[in-house]
């Protein structure tokens, strides 16, 4: 399998993808892993401008010779260039596996709108700094090239339908032209480094637009790296998810594992045969 390495957000460095490569040549040796340059260059906050990021994930996604596109890391960027690449997306595109999470939600979540090829959230590259990040990036590879169910989220099964995303993600998508039909679907949700008000917030945003969608329930992922307010909220994160369920007619269904950390598990988009 030949997977192309893009950073439509933020960017990489050269010495963590050799990390990276030499990883997947001793655990994965079937795997061609191909980090565009582009992953590399750093403009300001961005894995460079809006135009060298739109062109290298088009470039990869289009080439017949890749397998399936993994996108390097997260950080803030994905959501200015999502629209304008899934609209230059041809056939080649539609036949590959799309792998990321936490900001690569808004790539997710229009190319699944869009019906172009399998989103799925799951570990990225950048998780090889993460303690246990090599078991990550291993699960990743493990997914790609064998479909291993020992990857998956423990809760998912065959028939049903899910979608993952980072909470924030997910609250600035609702109402925008990226956000999919979530119909039928098991919602899973993580969040990290936000204070429990603004994770709160962000439900009630979710919550609204959300209400109606026939949401076969929703599930909480891990809520890390909490920052202390200058009060205490009142309120665990999983009693805030709780709450705006309850409100907005949601079946709660639990935990999902699934977080900002090295045992982020894997989440299909759509329907798991």
């Amino acid at each position: 399998m030949r997977i192309g390495i893009c950073a439509p957000s933020t960017p990489f460095t050269r010495e963590d993808a050799a990390r990276v490569i030499a990883l997947a040549a001793d655990s994965h040796p079937e795997a061609e892993l191909v980090f565009d340059d582009q992953c590399f260059i750093e403009q300001g906050h961005f894995a460079g401008s809006d135009a060298q990021r739109l062109e290298a994930f088009v470039r990869l996604a289009n080439d017949p010779a890749f397998d399936a596109i993994w996108f390097v890391r997260g950080g803030y960027g994905a959501f200015r260039i999502a629209e304008a690449a899934v609209a230059q997306l041809r056939a080649p595109a539609r036949a590959k596996t799309y792998l990321g999470y936490s900001d690569q939600g808004n790539l997710l979540a229009a190319l699944y709108k869009a019906g172009i090829g399998w989103p799925v959230h799951g570990p990225m590259p950048t998780d090889i700094r993460r303690q246990g990040g090599a078991a990550a990036v291993g699960r990743s590879l493990d997914w790609l090239l064998k479909g291993d169910p020992k990857s998956l989220e423990s809760h998912i099964q065959s028939g049903g339908k899910y979608a993952a995303f980072n909470l924030m993600t997910l609250a600035m998508l609702v109402g925008t032209p990226l956000m999919p039909d979530l119909k039928g679907h098991v919602l899973m949700v993580e969040e990290v480094s936000e204070y429990l008000y603004a994770f709160d917030r962000a439900f009630f945003h979710i919550g609204e637009h959300l209400k109606g969608a026939g949401l076969a329930g929703l599930r909480l992922g891990r809520v890390s790296d909490v920052p202390q307010n200058d009060r205490p909220f009142g309120e665990t994160a999983e009693e805030i998810a709780r709450r705006w369920c309850a409100k907005y007619g949601i079946a709660y269904l639990g935990k999902a594992d699934i977080g900002h950390d090295s045992a982020n598990k894997i989440v299909p988009f759509g329907l798991v045969g």
